[in-house]
């Protein structure tokens, strides 16, 4: 008799796990084909591919910390809204938007609630009885955490926590963390531990008795006389500690940001024009940046994959050196922390000579992401520079919405960074709109200083050159510094 081995059954969830495995691998694999052409080296996508959360193996106690902002454990998550204005496709967009947060964040979105009212509820943002309904979805989906689409107030959040008896955070937190995980370089880990500890001082919350104690001065140590006092409540001891953490991060930055305002001014002076890359995130921002001048930032499906700015040099067809900025992506109900930290980076934005506004054509509502971004353009001194819209995707958008938007925008361009569609013609565009030298000179550059035709070359521009006996005879417009250098050979 013959004994067969038996195999224990995959569950249809583990052949579902498996094959979506497999699919994501050969995705991979087909982006970096495709992308490998123009984006240069991908390797921060094999890092961050190659780090997965593992459910189940925290062994944090409940409620061992002392603050409120505690770590995000983000893992099944049901979404709540409230629709206070505009349609209701608009409330929706804005709920896909924060599961594509939530996702971006490492968590499984389970279920999604919108409620309509015309103000958030000031007790449980969604009302008792809507906060109960909540309750009971979360219950049946066996969630663990609740994302709300706004940003909670203290006290809204604690009592949406008592009703739903799980973990609770809002947009603002979610996008924090996000940036957390994220941020790579030191100015970047700076500004995000700068914005999360400003939204954590407003919210410290002590836990039963702990944050109430007080410590009795030096009297505690044996001190004696002269040394009795009430002391700090631990809640005030780490109010302050807080607040000499933001002040020495400030300090930090500020000093991060001289090193970017000499090197910024540094191209300033050797007469530079400068090409800032702006949008909403995940437009293709990087995509872009790579397309033209093969920087090999990170491209990723995803929210806010590049947070640190890259400046990549590039030349025009007729020679011009210009550098290309590529900024950290934009959100509606960017919280106000992270545009404070991070304003060092967006003035970027401010100083450049020209704004690329990357729009995704693909996006439900693109010309809801253009107000978005030029609200916090506004907020960094952005607002009246010379902008050109680049509508992006433009190989997978839908051509009604592209000849809406270049209807509507009238300085714009569709281009695909995937396919290199309408790329070309963004160059010439680009060309087009840089600041040109306005200073006419003429010299006789002797054959011994080339380095002085070629300065012409790259921050001018020619307008008529003869080689003669004695060097060659040039007519151009240059930039101040280049009329510096040419001052010894200026034929009068």
């Amino acid at each position: 008799m013959t004994r067969s081995h038996s195999t224990k059954p995959s569950t249809a969830e583990d052949l579902f796990a498996t094959q979506a495995e497999a699919l994501a691998d050969e995705g991979l694999e087909a982006d970096s084909a495709a992308y490998g052409r123009f984006d240069g080296d991908q390797l921060d996508r094999e890092e961050r591919a190659a780090l997965r959360r593992v459910a189940g193996l925290s062994t944090e106690l409940e409620d061992i910390t002392e603050v409120e902002y505690r770590q995000l454990r983000l893992e099944r998550v049901v979404l709540a809204g409230v629709w206070t204005e505009g349609t209701a496709e608009d409330a929706e967009n804005s709920l896909r938007e924060l599961a594509a947060l939530a996702e971006t964040a490492g968590s499984t979105v389970l279920a999604g609630v919108i409620q309509r009212r015309q103000r958030p509820d000031p007790a449980t943002y969604l009302g008792k009885g809507k906060a109960i309904e909540l309750r009971d979805i979360v219950i049946a989906e066996g969630a663990d955490t609740v994302i709300a689409d706004g940003e909670l107030a203290p006290s809204q959040r604690r009592a949406l926590e008592d009703v739903v008896k799980i973990k609770v955070i809002d947009r603002t937190a979610l996008i924090l963390d996000i940036f957390a995980q994220h941020a790579k370089s030191r100015e970047g880990k700076a500004q995000v531990e700068l914005a999360q500890l400003q939204y954590l001082l407003p919210r410290l919350r002590g836990w039963g008795e702990s944050m109430s104690r007080q410590a009795g001065g030096r009297v505690a140590g044996g001190e004696g006389i002269g040394s009795r006092g009430p002391g700090e409540t631990k809640i005030e001891l780490d109010r302050r500690r807080i607040n000499t953490k933001i002040a020495k991060l400030r300090r930090d930055i500020k000093g991060m940001k001289t090193t970017r305002d000499t090197k910024r001014q540094g191209r300033r002076e050797g007469g530079i024009p400068s090409v800032a890359i702006a949008g909403y995130t995940n437009a293709g921002k990087s995509s872009l940046l790579n397309r033209l001048t093969g920087a090999g930032v990170l491209v990723q499906n995803q929210l806010f994959a590049t947070l640190d700015p890259t400046v990549r040099r590039a030349e025009t067809q007729d020679g011009r050196v210009y550098t290309l900025v590529d900024t950290v992506g934009f959100v509606r109900s960017l919280p106000h922390q992270l545009v404070e930290a991070f304003r060092s980076t967006l003035e970027e934005v401010g100083d450049a000579d020209l704004l690329l506004h990357v729009v995704d054509g693909s996006h439900p509502d693109p010309e809801g992401q253009i107000s978005a971004v030029r609200e916090v353009l506004a907020d960094v001194g952005g607002d009246d520079i010379k902008e050109i819209i680049v509508i992006n995707k433009a190989d997978i958008a839908d051509p009604a919405v592209l000849t809406r938007l270049r209807r509507h925008e009238k300085h714009s361009i569709a281009v695909s960074a995937r396919t290199g569609e309408g790329i070309a013609e963004l160059r010439e565009l680009i060309a087009r709109e840089l600041p040109k030298p306005d200073i006419e000179v003429e010299a006789l550059v002797p054959y011994d200083r080339g380095d002085l035709l070629s300065k012409i070359h790259e921050e001018g521009e020619i307008l008529e050159s003869e080689h003669v006996e004695d060097g060659t005879r040039v007519r151009a417009r240059v930039t101040p510094s280049v009329e510096a250098d040419l001052s010894d050979f200026v034929v009068a």
